[in-house]
């Protein structure tokens, strides 16, 4: 939309209020008013006067007025009160994961199980730690300096990471 504007502020500067009268024209709204400025175009502003403005907005979702002179070239934004969204609908809230209680304690005997087809191995140990099914967690076993990591499946009953029961 372009507008001319006729009114000449003081010193050869564009009058801001004749500004203001634009983009209420351009909006259908009055300042202060859902889908109209904000507030009004500040009057410190020391614009050069433009024999006809443009207005446009500045995104599709009409959140500011631009006014854009092409001779003198300068342009301006002018905030919209937007109207407002409606809210959201309500979502449940995910699940909160219930802590499992610990099969294997600290302490207790376990024997790590693995095989498949044809074979199976066990060994026994000791675990150095609480676990919950399906909680990886060490394992001392005599021979070993270094503890094994475990599976746990149930009470006293683990196999090893990568190895299905």
């Amino acid at each position: 939309m372009i507008l001319p504007l006729l009114l000449a502020g003081a010193a050869g500067f564009q009058d801001v209020s004749a500004l203001d009268a634009a983009v209420t024209a351009f909006t259908g709204r009055p300042i202060g008013v859902e889908g109209g400025a904000r507030s009004a175009v500040d009057a410190r502003l020391k614009l050069a006067q433009c024999p006809t403005v443009a207005l446009s907005w500045r995104t599709e979702m009409h959140d500011a007025v631009v006014i854009a002179c092409a001779s003198p070239q300068w342009r301006i934004f002018v905030p919209v009160l937007s109207v407002p969204k409606a809210a959201p609908a309500a979502t449940a809230m995910p699940a909160v994961a219930i802590k499992q209680e610990p099969v294997i304690r600290r302490g207790d005997p376990v024997t790590i199980e693995a095989g498949s087809n044809g074979f199976s191995i066990t060994r026994d140990g000791i675990a150095m730690a609480d676990a919950a099914p399906g909680a990886h967690f060490p394992v001392r076993i005599d021979s070993a300096r270094q503890p094994v990591q475990a599976v746990a499946l149930s009470s006293g009953r683990a196999t090893l990471p990568g190895w299905a029961e």
